[in-house]
């Protein structure tokens, strides 16, 4: 976390500043994407991103540890620690871990509230036992809490023009399109850790199922079925990302930049994928550096035009939000 973003954020306890650095590390190692696009918000928000952001990776983390794996067993009761920690947190204030403390902060000033974080910790002990989904609805409870939820916590943070609860169904959408995305990308990773999150029914339609996922994870070898069952997968999350579009206009005007930006570069993976082919049981596809670079170029003047649009006058506190001191949005 740079001094600028925590002074302008006004966090200025010397152990909260270090709780927030270490959650701005835990999104710069894990999200690329959206890290890179958090670099477009207002300095004075961006520690907020950053602390709802590392959070849900300190707990991924306890649950996917692929460098450390754990038993089930040892991955629960880490689960259970970090649950117990924040509703401690969440009615005290204090919080034992850095990450949790940053987060409990950012609730707090934002009036952000509890029971998303205990959807989301719901849907992470989901994944130490649930290794499928039958239908599209049984994942869209996995992902209200996985992802939906996410994008709930960021609507006080990034403000809105309009009522938080006319923004709230396109944020969560949005955090699903996300997170739909990332399951498309990583379908032969997941496969490894003994996973499918593409709805079986989905696969089934075009006679796909695990062990098929299975021998063309294994051999290398593709097949027409797989890849029609991808194709329909893609669609599933275009459709998603055309309900939450319409979203990125209801919010502050100083934030659209970033959020589009995220929405452009998660799209990006999508486009990824199908110029490989859909081989994403064989190759991880990713979104070329000029096509990031460009997306960020873009980004920078849209927020270079909404503070000329505003006279160059500091950012004000998000509609929704618990107002805190601002610094000049950039």
């Amino acid at each position: 976390m740079t001094r600028r973003e925590l002074d302008a954020a006004g966090i200025t306890e010397p152990a909260l500043r270090a709780a927030y650095t270490e959650c701005r590390r835990l999104n710069a190692r894990h999200g690329r994407t959206y890290f890179l696009a958090t670099r477009l918000l207002p300095p004075e928000r961006r520690p907020a991103v950053h602390a709802l952001y590392g959070f849900a990776r300190w707990a991924d983390d306890i649950v996917d540890d692929v460098e450390r794996p754990a038993p089930v067993r040892e991955r629960d009761r880490l689960l259970c620690e970090l649950e117990d920690d924040l509703a401690h947190a969440l009615r005290t204030g204090g919080g034992e871990g850095p990450v949790v403390r940053a987060v409990v902060d950012t609730a707090e000033r934002y009036a952000i509230e509890h029971e998303l974080f205990a959807d989301f910790l719901a849907s992470m002990r989901a994944d130490l036992t649930v290794t499928d989904y039958p239908t599209y609805a049984d994942l869209q409870a996995y992902m209200h809490g996985s992802a939906a939820v996410i994008g709930l916590q960021m609507v006080p943070v990034l403000g809105t023009v309009v009522d938080r609860t006319e923004a709230a169904p396109h944020a969560a959408d949005l955090g699903v399109a996300f997170q739909l995305t990332n399951f498309l990308r990583d379908v032969g990773e997941d496969l490894d850790r003994g996973r499918v999150y593409l709805p079986a029914d989905l696969l089934a339609a075009h006679g796909v199922d695990r062990a098929l996922l299975e021998w063309s994870r294994r051999t290398g070898r593709e097949d027409r079925r797989i890849r029609a069952a991808l194709v329909a997968a893609e669609a599933m999350t275009r459709e998603v990302y055309r309900a939450a579009e319409p979203g990125i206009d209801l919010l502050d005007p100083v934030v659209r930049p970033c959020i589009r930006a995220a929405f452009t570069l998660y799209g990006g993976i999508l486009d990824a994928v199908a110029a490989q082919d859909y081989a994403v049981l064989h190759r991880r596809a990713v979104v070329s550096r000029r096509r990031r670079a460009k997306t960020a170029a873009a980004g920078a003047v849209g927020v270079w035009r909404e503070r000329r649009r505003a006279g160059g006058a500091p950012a004000t506190a998000p509609s929704g939000g618990v107002p805190v001191r601002r610094g000049e949005a950039r």
